[in-house]
């Protein structure tokens, strides 16, 4: 019997670390990464399927500002889809009258739909779509370019 429980232990456990919750946003770091106070700390939250411009990329300020306006001070709910490489956690954040902070970004032009980690998200495609077609945001730029080739580019590699 001990093995059992060990063994169910084991396989509910990573279900609890990535649970769904809610918390007030304490920080928002830049456009796809906020702070969120859950089980007494401040957790770093990595938006899921959305990349947005770096710091020090057009847009990445404005991006930033969009999300503090949008959720800083607040109460989210945070839809959780695991952990990335660096230990945060991925989640799509609900702001309080139900809205997805992850899609106002990309329908507002802020963000790229991040195909390489959601690529059957057909919301995300379409609102990105939709930004592109109205030139909104960093799509008003002929060529604006991709938050993953600027962390490349910035390492001396190739996109």
């Amino acid at each position: 019997m001990p093995r059992f429980l060990f063994s169910l232990f084991l396989f509910l456990v990573p279900s609890l670390a990535s649970a769904d919750f809610s918390g007030r946003v304490v920080a928002v770091t830049d456009g796809d990464t906020i702070r969120v106070m859950h089980n007494g700390k401040a957790e770093k939250i990595r938006l899921y399927g959305v990349d947005c411009p770096e710091m020090g990329q057009a847009y990445g300020k404005t991006a930033k500002q969009f999300a503090s306006e949008m959720v800083f001070g607040k109460d989210v709910t945070v839809k959780t889809h695991g952990k990335d490489r660096y230990g945060r956690t991925i989640g799509d954040v609900l702001l309080p009258d139900g809205r997805s902070l992850n899609h106002e970004l990309v329908a507002a032009g802020l963000a790229w739909w991040y195909r390489r980690y959601a690529p059957h998200d057909a919301e995300l495609e379409r609102l990105e779509k939709e930004a592109r077609d109205h030139n909104l945001g960093l799509w008003a730029d002929r060529d604006p370019a991709p938050p993953w080739c600027y962390r490349k580019w910035k390492k001396g590699q190739k996109c």
